[in-house]
């Protein structure tokens, strides 16, 4: 027997989250649960329109349409270990014969990956490539993360509670000399040793972010996240080429071939790399290998209000990359009073650390709480998507908001 169950989950957030390119206020993930002859794997994706083009109901209306009969087929006939080792070499679209946008092939990703990790009792950074020979017993224990101060914070009260910091990234305001001021107070504070990033998340032009750069280099800050509208190349490289500024990709960044013609253009010193938004682990784990050889940084980054498997594998991918300038754990802990999968992915406040998980794929499953956001569901043998069967389980209190 195999089904699939859809979930849309647009949880509410206990604070929001604003920043030059969106404000958020609740979360926008789809949820995918694959399960063959008693073998489960959970997925996500967490489309954002301005990243890649996708939204939850366009990956939603592709996921409609593709053949999970033949997904089904190829995940029952293929020996794991040996189909683990196709993705490794092929990738997942040309392993399964399923083409689509970034967003679709990471939530089917994904979930092959967690149904392979349990069938093989591995651990999600035990299913990635590029590990240099390193076994998952090598992995560090704990990981220092990253802080975000958004817009919509307060400097003094990010600076007064946040802490301890290892890395910090100001989103941008709409107003320069706000930021030049948050800058130089987060500098003060925290002196020269801890790395300080401002992300405009492409609101700035060509024209000003010159002057930009300079004010806030001045300021204190060191590096400068997806300054210009996306994939500007030859506008990153002037910028870079004239003010001798710091970049790191983001929103220009959708994959691979997005990685290789950054390094071609000389558009960028380091990679912003979201499981999502690069089309699921594998691909992530290409861009982090590009960038290993052309001698560029990079970040394992979030989407805001990730709930589930994309936190987790953004994890195995860090602790298979310790590496990177910084990880971006994500704060779903302070988003969310209750997490729709179980067990929550913790943060170590603190130390603002986050260790390896160690149970197998990406070690969650869904709670009680997850029910009310199932939204179509597909079982072998039918042809068409049908509304899911009612959860007995779920919590009548949680409220879907789309």
């Amino acid at each position: 027997m195999a089904e699939a169950l859809l979930h849309h989950v647009t949880q509410p957030m206990r604070a929001g989250f604003d920043h030059p390119a969106a404000r958020r206020r609740s979360s926008d993930s789809l949820l995918l649960s694959l399960s063959v002859d008693g073998h489960r794997g959970l997925g996500e994706c967490a489309p954002r329109p301005y990243v890649t083009g996708e939204t939850s109901h366009s990956v939603r209306a592709a996921l409609e349409l593709v053949d999970l009969g033949l997904l089904f087929a190829r995940l029952r006939a293929a020996d794991p270990a040996e189909l683990l080792g196709d993705l490794h070499a092929a990738g997942f679209e040309q392993t399964f014969g399923i083409t689509g946008g970034n967003n679709l092939v990471c939530l089917l990703e994904t979930a092959v990956l967690d149904l392979l990790g349990r069938r093989l009792a591995a651990p999600a950074g035990a299913l990635l490539p590029g590990r240099g020979g390193r076994g998952p017993d090598s992995d560090p224990a704990a990981l220092p993360v990253s802080q975000v101060l958004d817009t919509g914070t307060d400097p003094q009260e990010f600076l007064d509670t946040r802490g301890p910091f290892h890395f910090v990234k100001i989103k941008a305001s709409e107003d320069p000399a706000r930021d030049v001021r948050t800058v130089a107070a987060v500098r003060d504070r925290l002196g020269e040793s801890v790395p300080v990033m401002v992300d405009a998340n492409m609101s700035w032009t060509p024209e000003a972010a010159a002057g930009l750069v300079g004010r806030l280099r001045d300021a204190g800050a060191d590096l400068f996240e997806e300054p210009l509208p996306r994939r500007s190349w030859a506008d990153l490289r002037a910028l870079r080429r004239a003010t001798g500024a710091t970049i790191m990709l983001d929103e220009s960044l959708g994959g691979p071939d997005d990685a290789r013609t950054a390094v071609r253009d000389g558009a960028c010193d380091a990679f912003n790399v979201r499981v999502s938004k690069c089309g699921g682990l594998l691909r992530s784990a290409q861009v982090v290998a590009l960038a290993r050889e052309h001698g560029v940084a990079f970040q394992i980054g979030v989407q805001v209000a990730e709930v589930g498997p994309l936190i987790n594998a953004g994890r195995a991918l860090a602790f298979a990359h310790p590496d990177a300038l910084t990880v971006e754990a994500g704060q779903s802990d302070r988003f969310f009073d209750r997490m729709v999968v179980t067990p929550r992915p913790a943060v170590d406040r603190t130390a603002n650390t986050i260790s390896p998980v160690d149970t197998p794929g990406f070690g969650l499953e869904l709670d009680a709480s997850a029910g009310p956001y199932a939204v179509l569901a597909f079982t072998e043998g039918k042809k068409l998507w049908h509304p899911p069967t009612p959860d007995p389980t779920a919590d009548p209190r949680t409220k879907v908001l789309a």
